[in-house]
């Protein structure tokens, strides 16, 4: 349950980070709402406490796994909401980083 929980928080703090800083430059939040942005940094950096927490419990205190998964969930996140929130087209080359990102997860997630 920890890793599904580590997860979890790790997917919610990449959406909030993404949003943070690619969609200020979308939708100008950091002009017009600079304090919101900035205030917003702190819920995720708990999201992302919370979801290195859980992978390294899981993992019995090892912090490669939890980075490693971290870095996976991130590279998904970031191309899936770049393809919904700016059009931006997923290319043969964006698609190869992602088949190694699910690669990286699926080594850390079921070699252990």
């Amino acid at each position: 349950m920890q890793l599904i929980y580590g997860i979890l928080w790790g997917i919610a703090g990449q959406i909030l980070s993404f949003l943070q800083l690619q969609g200020s430059i979308k939708y100008s939040w950091d002009k017009e709402y600079p304090w919101m942005v900035y205030t917003s940094a702190i819920v995720d950096l708990f999201l992302f406490i919370q979801s290195v927490k859980c992978i390294v419990a899981y993992f019995d205190g090892q912090l490669w796994p939890s980075r490693l998964i971290g870095f996976g969930i991130g590279i998904i996140i970031f191309s899936t909401m770049s393809w919904v929130m700016f059009k931006e087209p997923i290319t043969f080359k964006t698609l190869t980083c992602l088949a190694l990102a699910a690669g990286i997860l699926g080594i850390q997630i079921l070699w252990k």
